[in-house]
């Protein structure tokens, strides 16, 4: 229907209609992360907003990214191509995280890697961590680590892709982050695409452009408006910007239908817990009960699966044969990895799950980790 209304009147609806009704979903959105509607603005994807806030920024010799060996892929690669680019010498720094791992470990290794720069003469421009990761699917101490990079006069970044709609983020405004970006397409049910990108009042003038650059921007010397940081981000380009405006749409789903944010939270945690075992998350982590070794043990055909084991070379392509072939044979996408000596499977609680659609997805997992032990994925 909006795409109609779009297609029928493009330049009423663009100029007029639209930015009101932008303004409606800022402000349904912004209750949900605790913070005022002037700091929210509205973007494709969490990539898009992590490269929107990573390329303003302002480096200076020494300075130095600090991230966790769970970062998404994409972001990784972003900070090497800003790197790769710099005309200042910007570095990239990765803790790396082994799980299982306790929340203050975590951020004990941060410290401890902030520290260790700072002492060869590195500054410490700003820190990227996530609300929750993508593999495994674990909740990371994102509020300690808020306070941890304030007490260190530290930027925080946060990756919340997984975050709005699936984890209580309400208190964020009050926790303070400095930059924050949430897609509102995976568990808020907004349509592809639509993220929430959150610059508190105080930063906005790091945020000085948009990627791409729209027609808003302002240079400095220009002292651009108060409401600058929301009005750059209105109209960016020439891109279906129905999603941005199915927010309160959305949200009243949720809140009628669906019964409310804690009752969604609520319903797909316990599903998930029941079905795995996860904490504060919606992600159930199940670990396959296939060997995985450094040297591969030859067995036969009929052996049994606790006599059976894989190497570590193989195991990656396994993982991705499991995920293949659960959507070749399936319809379904069960995302496998191999993590930390074993391989892993990550399922999702949802609303629109029950137990016996868990139970379904353990059966056809326990059949490819039968057909592995037979050899199947080598036939590919």
């Amino acid at each position: 229907m909006l795409q109609d209304e779009i297609e029928s009147y493009p330049d009423t609806f663009l100029r007029y209609t639209y930015p009101e009704l932008l303004g409606e979903s800022r402000r349904a959105i912004a209750p949900l992360l605790g913070v005022e509607a002037d700091e929210v603005v509205f973007v494709p994807n969490a990539t898009t907003g992590i490269n929107t806030v990573l390329r303003n920024l302002v480096y200076e010799t020494g300075d130095v990214v600090v991230y966790f060996s769970s970062i998404y892929g994409a972001f990784e690669k972003t900070l090497q191509s800003i790197c790769e680019t710099s005309h200042v010498g910007l570095e990239m720094f990765r803790v790396e995280l082994d799980y299982p791992i306790e929340d203050e470990d975590i951020i004990s290794k941060f410290s401890g890697a902030v520290e260790q720069l700072r002492g060869n003469g590195r500054n410490i421009k700003v820190a990227i961590f996530d609300t929750v990761v993508t593999l495994p699917g674990v909740t990371f101490p994102w509020e300690g680590m808020v306070k941890v990079c304030k007490d260190l006069g530290v930027l925080s970044l946060i990756d919340g892709a997984h975050g709005i709609g699936h984890i209580d983020l309400s208190h964020l405004g009050q926790v303070g982050p400095d930059l924050f970006v949430s897609n509102c397409y995976k568990w808020l049910y907004v349509p592809r695409g639509c993220a929430v990108l959150h610059v508190p009042i105080r930063n906005q003038e790091l945020i000085r452009t948009t990627l791409p650059t729209s027609k808003s921007f302002q240079l400095a010397k220009d002292f651009p408006k108060p409401n600058y940081f929301v009005e750059i981000f209105q109209k960016v380009s020439a891109i279906d910007p129905t999603p941005y405006i199915c927010i309160p749409e959305a949200l009243r789903f949720r809140q009628v239908v669906c019964g409310g944010e804690e009752k969604i939270r609520s319903y797909c945690q316990t599903i998930a817990l029941t079905g795995g075992s996860i904490n504060k998350s919606c992600f159930v982590n199940v670990r396959l009960p296939l060997r995985v070794v450094q040297t591969s043990v030859e067995v036969s055909a009929e052996s049994e699966t606790e006599h059976f084991s894989i190497s570590s070379s193989d195991a990656p392509h396994i993982a991705k044969w499991i995920e293949e072939t659960s959507i070749k044979e399936y319809d379904t996408m069960i995302i496998t990895k191999y993590y930390s000596g074993g391989l892993w499977a990550r399922i999702s609680g949802q609303i629109y799950l029950e137990m016996s659609d868990f139970e379904w997805a353990a059966q056809r997992l326990k059949d490819l980790c039968l057909r592995v032990e037979r050899r199947h994925w080598k036939r590919v």
